[in-house]
């Protein structure tokens, strides 16, 4: 898949941020000759299974200025680099507690220039900070990482249309995964959004706060 792909989902999105988008795969495959920071059978697919995916989250809830974002696990920067990139006046926080990967993360986000980003190497459970909202891919099991991201978000509710609260990428079938909390949870699948294969199973998941 090609960024034009993504621009087809984005219309609306300006030069700079086409031209951040565009220059996203360069700087990561860069990294990945020295860091295995995504899976080398990936980027080939790079835009879909790592840009796009992200940004089913812009489709889901849009950050309006101000609102302030926890990427929890963001790894080499997922989803909170292409996140930072369409909504450039919201601040994001990209946690992650392995030193190698918040590298990466610190140098795409200087060479795409985003001053609306923060990497940071810690683990969820240490972090003290308040946010509207977390996001996450690929984090722990649901029930687990529910207990240390809930305290740390805001009960002020933001300028967005939907309340504060946690919001994730995540596959298959979710009913055990979310248990106790299912009633109260929000799942949309992806495929709402993209018409893509790969998203078939793909699903986000929201818990208000």
């Amino acid at each position: 898949m090609t960024p034009e792909a993504v621009f087809k989902y984005f219309p609306e999105l300006t030069e700079r941020q086409r031209e951040q988008i565009l220059l996203l795969k360069e700087l990561y495959l860069y990294w990945n000759e020295k860091i295995n920071v995504i899976s080398r059978k990936d980027t080939d697919n790079f835009y879909t299974r790592h840009v796009l995916h992200s940004m089913a989250i812009a489709k889901f809830s849009p950050f309006s200025g101000g609102t302030k974002v926890l990427d929890v696990g963001t790894g080499g920067g997922f989803p909170g680099i292409p996140l930072a990139i369409l909504f450039p006046t919201a601040h994001f926080t990209l946690l992650d507690s392995i030193e190698k990967k918040i590298k990466v993360v610190s140098s795409i986000a200087n060479e795409l220039k985003l001053e609306n980003v923060t990497p940071t190497r810690k683990r969820v459970e240490e972090e003290t900070g308040k946010y509207h909202f977390i996001v996450g891919r690929a984090v722990m099991e649901f029930q687990k990482f529910l207990k240390p991201a809930y305290k740390l978000i805001m009960k002020e509710q933001s300028a967005n249309t939907i309340r504060n609260g946690l919001i994730l990428l995540k596959g298959g079938n979710l009913d055990e995964e979310l248990g106790i909390y299912a009633n109260k949870a929000t799942v949309t699948d992806i495929p709402k959004y993209f018409d893509e294969p790969y998203f078939e199973t793909k699903k986000i998941i929201y818990f208000p706060v």
